[in-house]
């Protein structure tokens, strides 16, 4: 069974929001729903949102309370996947793997990421069809 959506917790809504905005739009995805005056952002390319982040105070170890953490978002195309690196580079993501090949994972696998504020690992990947 497919996922339905995904939330992960942020510290920094602003800046978090200013980042996925940046980074997602290459990929038709938007801020589609907020909730909590703002601080619960669910991100849709249609209709219904299937990525949510959501400000939550941070204290202690962030590794005990679930972070970071990996999310790839699935591209149309490996020029997606090079617009989506662009543009969260340009948003502040730090490099983490920049457009290629991953021939490790499958040999059809085209990806790139990159660290958003908070220091998780996102991704965009396409499938290279018939390889």
């Amino acid at each position: 069974m497919p996922i339905s959506h995904l939330g992960i917790r942020v510290s920094d809504i602003a800046s978090s929001k200013a980042f996925y905005d940046a980074a997602l739009a290459p990929l038709g995805t938007k801020v589609a729903m907020s909730f909590q005056e703002g601080k619960v952002l669910g991100y849709a390319a249609k209709k219904n949102p299937y990525f949510w982040i959501h400000e939550h105070e941070v204290s202690g170890d962030a590794a005990k309370e679930g972070r970071p953490v990996h999310i790839a978002f699935e591209a149309k195309s490996k020029e997606e996947v090079q617009a989506f690196y662009d543009a969260a580079i340009a948003a502040g993501g730090k490099d983490n793997g920049a457009p290629g090949p991953r021939p490790n994972y499958t040999p059809n696998y085209w990806g790139a990421f990159v660290h958003d504020p908070e220091g998780n690992n996102i991704e965009a990947v396409f499938f290279i069809p018939n390889v």
